[in-house]
């Protein structure tokens, strides 16, 4: 898909200036022509605005808006109601302005003769290629309804794996701010003005005093700094993310990492298999599947594991044979696998895989805000006892002179 700014003059002679997208100019240039306006100048946009545009669109338009297209359209679809009138009912019903546009736009297209799939294609940051991918299949078999329900049955428990995740992380970084708040508030508040107190009074400071005075002093000196290295690091991430051999070194390092692995290797499982059983049952063959999911799973790591899978499949080695020397995959996964290979049913098994692999990732953010509370607590309790520790040192000693 690409964009066009263009200038045109409205059925009473206003001046227009506005964005369009489509496959080249001349389909700009239709599509403004059958809104009855009078183009004078159509212009493609520059890259750096088609990336912030897209990037504004995938904002704008979530998934759970694609969700309800797809369940409202295969409702009406399987009553018996022609495409474009559905089309036209469910713009009238959204509340989503910016998907009303875009489906708009995408029932223009069909009606100037583009097929459907085709006309969503154009669209892909707000539609995913596997919706595109089996409406495209649906008209071949003339039953788009069933695609579009099994899409959006298939996002529907993306978006609930995607709340489990969200819910699991909710706690720990709900405890980290208030830890990190709490202890930048003693440093820059509490710890000033208790130093000042001990310094007045020519006590000789302990070893833990002395740094906790000049981490005080520090903090109170560039306090801007506790602002400004979390956006320089979340810049710095960003940038590594794009480079393809940091992303790979960043998404391994999720692997591996203490607690939270179980979260994400089990996430992304439950990805895998689902996207591979809603592929095959669509008819999609086993190497286009496993390229077009490699293309979605958002980790470097299994996108590697599962492209070098695919060579294996392509050159006549069984599926399980390729993952199971990856050691990404586990036996769980390698022995339902080999079992679906044995009899020809391997969408089932991966249906299989798929609701245990939720139900793990389920079970698990239950679990982990009362796994990682005590450790918080602990953290937390160590670092006020050190900064309490600093202060009472100094005012024993002051108290052991008056009394002695």
């Amino acid at each position: 898909m690409n964009q066009f700014t263009y200038r045109a003059l409205s059925p009473s002679g206003k001046e227009i200036r506005g964005m369009a997208t489509g496959a080249d100019e001349a389909v700009v240039y239709d599509q403004l022509t059958e809104q009855g306006l009078y183009v004078l100048h159509i212009r493609s946009s520059t890259r750096l605005f088609k990336y912030l545009s897209d990037k504004l669109l995938a904002w704008q338009i979530k998934r759970h808006d694609v969700i309800e297209f797809c369940a409202n359209l295969a409702t009406m679809l399987r009553a018996g109601i022609p495409l474009m009138t559905a089309l036209d009912d469910i713009i009238s019903t959204m509340s989503n302005q910016r998907m009303r546009v875009v489906v708009g736009e995408v029932r223009k297209n069909v009606e100037l003769g583009v097929s459907f799939s085709n006309a969503l294609s154009l669209y892909e940051n707000a539609f995913p290629d596997i919706l595109v991918r089996l409406v495209r299949v649906g008209e071949e078999t003339g039953r788009i309804d069933n695609s579009l329900a099994e899409v959006a049955q298939h996002l529907q428990r993306l978006e609930d794996l995607s709340a489990a995740v969200r819910q699991a992380m909710i706690y720990p970084l709900f405890s980290l701010l208030t830890t990190g708040g709490a202890v930048i508030f003693w440093l820059v508040y509490v710890l000033p003005r208790m130093m000042e107190v001990i310094v007045g009074m020519g006590v000789k400071m302990p070893l833990l005093t002395r740094i906790l005075y000049e981490a005080s002093r520090f903090s109170v000196r560039f306090w801007y700094l506790f602002l400004v290295v979390p956006l320089v690091c979340l810049v710095l991430y960003q940038g590594m993310r794009i480079r393809p051999k940091t992303a790979y070194w960043i998404d391994l390092f999720k692997l591996k990492a203490p607690l939270f692995r179980t979260l994400v290797h089990h996430k992304l499982l439950a990805l895998l298999a689902e996207q591979l059983r809603l592929l095959l049952s669509a008819g999609i063959t086993i190497d286009r599947a496993l390229e077009i999911t490699a293309d979605v799973m958002g980790n470097a790591v299994f996108r590697r594991r599962i492209l070098e899978a695919r060579e294996d499949v392509m050159s006549g080695k069984r599926l399980s044979a390729s993952l199971s020397v990856h050691g990404v995959f586990p036996q769980l996964f390698i022995r339902m696998l080999t079992i679906g290979e044995s009899s020809g049913r391997m969408e089932q098994q991966f249906g299989y895989l798929s609701e245990h692999y939720y139900k793990v990732v389920d079970r698990f953010s239950q679990k982990i805000g009362k796994i990682v509370e005590p450790v918080f607590l602990i953290v937390l309790g160590c670092i006020m006892g050190t900064m309490i520790a600093g202060i009472l040192l100094p005012m024993y000693d002051i108290f052991s002179k008056v009394t002695g």
